[in-house]
């Protein structure tokens, strides 16, 4: 296993939690996972009956991912939720940009929903895909995002994924989010073209390297995540995490 702890997140499996919340997190556990990016409980079961639920699974909430318009209009609600089912207090998001006008107005309202955040205790978290690897004016746009944004209220959620899907080795880009990537989502990817969703350690990217890189900058936790999955989902997560512990 790596040195660093391992939680899962469960858009993996999101088909599966849709027909059996319980029970694909309870499979979830029986893999060997004991952490969890994990929102809300679904209409049905309370905030209390979902801790109780991962109480008894053994799985420890780290954060989730919200959206900005929920950051924005009722904060309150996702601190209440983390504090709720006793979790690591970190709230991610992720955005598209049409333009460098509209990425630096979304940087400044990052920066004040980040430093609203801050003062809960909750630290806010970018998480981007491979769209943040276009450049306006001859710049990436996370590197400018990254420039825009106040370290202290905007961190990284870094996918080694969709760095390398935008062109990018991820060691590299990791080497530069020193103190700012507390979070790390960990995909595989295929060879070839295509560069199709892999589990962690059957494909190319170079994770000794990567974990090695975490480990130098500072991060806290690594994030299974695999979007879409050649065979069934929660074998793909078992998969990822046998090869982690080998």
């Amino acid at each position: 296993m790596p040195n660093l702890p391992v939680a899962v997140q469960p858009y993996t499996v999101r088909d599966q939690l849709d027909k059996d919340y319980r029970g694909t997190l309870r499979k979830i556990a029986e893999i060997g996972y004991k952490a969890i990016e994990l929102g809300p409980p679904p209409v049905g079961i309370t905030f209390a009956e979902q801790k109780v639920l991962l109480d008894q699974l053994g799985l420890k909430v780290i954060g989730f991912h919200s959206s900005l318009e929920q950051l924005e209009s009722d904060p309150d609600s996702v601190v209440r939720y983390l504090e709720e089912v006793n979790a690591e207090k970190y709230a991610a998001l992720s955005l598209g940009f049409e333009s460098k006008e509209d990425l630096l107005g979304k940087a400044g309202k990052l920066n004040e929903i980040g430093a609203r955040l801050s003062r809960r205790g909750v630290q806010l978290l970018y998480h981007n895909h491979d769209w943040e690897f276009r450049k306006f004016d001859g710049e990436y746009i996370l590197d400018i995002l990254l420039r825009e944004t106040d370290p202290s209220y905007v961190k990284m959620e870094l996918d080694t994924y969709w760095v390398h899907r935008g062109g990018l080795n991820p060691v590299e880009y990791l080497l530069k989010l020193r103190d700012r990537c507390p979070l790390l989502h960990i995909k595989d990817a295929e060879a070839g073209e295509e560069a199709f969703f892999a589990e962690i350690g059957e494909g190319v990217l170079d994770f000794e390297t990567i974990f090695q890189a975490a480990e130098e900058i500072g991060t806290k936790w690594l994030v299974v995540e695999q979007d879409l999955c050649r065979r069934d989902p929660l074998e793909s997560l078992a998969i990822s995490y046998g090869n982690l512990t080998k």
